[in-house]
């Protein structure tokens, strides 16, 4: 037996080292974007663009269908007025929660420039949703739609995104995880900017849960049984079932560090904390939804 292979025999023998290296971000050849030489394509830009698109098609296909609360026109207007909630809700959203630590100032908004450079990053989910709620909210007041009906069929495109901009946040080498603790974790991952030890990647837990998870609960609901007749069942199953997976994605991923010190003192992150009356919002939806009698199939909203 060779000296590599001893040594190699007794470093598993010994208790506490790890089994497995971890993997190391640098080495997997990414990239935050495409270079054109005058400018850089954000993967993140592309993230949302294609979550956004995708989200498009997909509900132009659903409001085909018997049944449907909205026509073309107000497709294409929410397509507009949703991508303005997304990015204004969004970058808002991180001013308002996730800036200011444990002071209750959100200091990204006393730098009006700093809070409009949207290319630096900083996008909350929970803002994100504010925004995309008041489009929608906007579009069913203006077009005389039913906003509970309106938002059961969004609900179904919104997974798309979710997928999308978290697989960008892993491309991008940003929002890791926690230091693993067990060192035997064999995709753990060791970050640029995340210090030597290796740290769960949780982009890939939340690209998983919230968006491909969610996205077949979705589209099965959606596709294969009548829950769109059940006004309030689909969007009170997403909102559920995305603040679950947010709330317990956070246990593995680092806190923003200006509110690493609230999540010590509280005992739950800024986003779990978000995140539960979103759960019992949820909850009520779908206790709605379920006593309340089926729609019968009715006809398409006139185009």
């Amino acid at each position: 037996m060779s000296l590599i292979s001893l040594l190699a025999d007794a470093a598993q023998a010994v208790p506490g080292t790890p089994a497995h290296q971890p993997i190391y971000w640098v080495n997997l050849g990414l990239r935050k974007g495409i270079d054109l030489g005058f400018f850089t394509l954000r993967y993140y830009s592309l993230a949302y663009l294609a979550g956004i698109m995708l989200g498009y098609w997909h509900l132009t296909r659903m409001i085909k269908g018997a049944g449907a609360p909205l026509a073309q026109r107000h497709a294409d207007d929410l397509f507009f007025y949703c991508t303005i909630g997304i990015i204004l809700g969004g970058r808002l959203g991180y001013a308002t929660f996730y800036t200011g630590g444990d002071t209750g100032i959100p200091s990204l908004w006393a730098d009006p420039k700093a809070l409009m450079s949207l290319w630096n990053g900083g996008m909350s989910f929970h803002g994100g949703l504010i925004g995309v709620l008041l489009a929608m909210a906007w579009v069913s007041w203006r077009g005389k739609l039913n906003l509970i009906r309106v938002a059961d069929y969004i609900s179904v495109c919104v997974p798309f995104g979710m997928m999308f901009g978290r697989l960008a946040n892993f491309v991008n080498g940003e929002l890791w995880g926690r230091v693993v603790t067990n060192p035997d974790l064999p995709w753990a991952m060791v970050f640029p900017d995340g210090g030597p030890l290796p740290r769960h990647p949780s982009q890939l837990y939340e690209a998983g849960l919230e968006g491909l998870a969610m996205m077949i609960i979705m589209l099965t609901l959606y596709w294969k049984t009548r829950a769109r007749f059940r006004p309030g069942l689909m969007v009170g199953v997403f909102t559920t079932g995305i603040a679950a997976a947010r709330f317990t994605v956070e246990f593995f991923r680092e806190p923003d560090a200006q509110l690493r010190e609230f999540a010590e003192h509280t005992g739950l992150s800024m986003g779990q904390w978000l995140t539960i009356p979103l759960i019992v919002l949820g909850l009520m939806l779908i206790a709605r939804a379920l006593m309340r009698p089926a729609l019968a199939s009715g006809r398409p909203v006139a185009a």
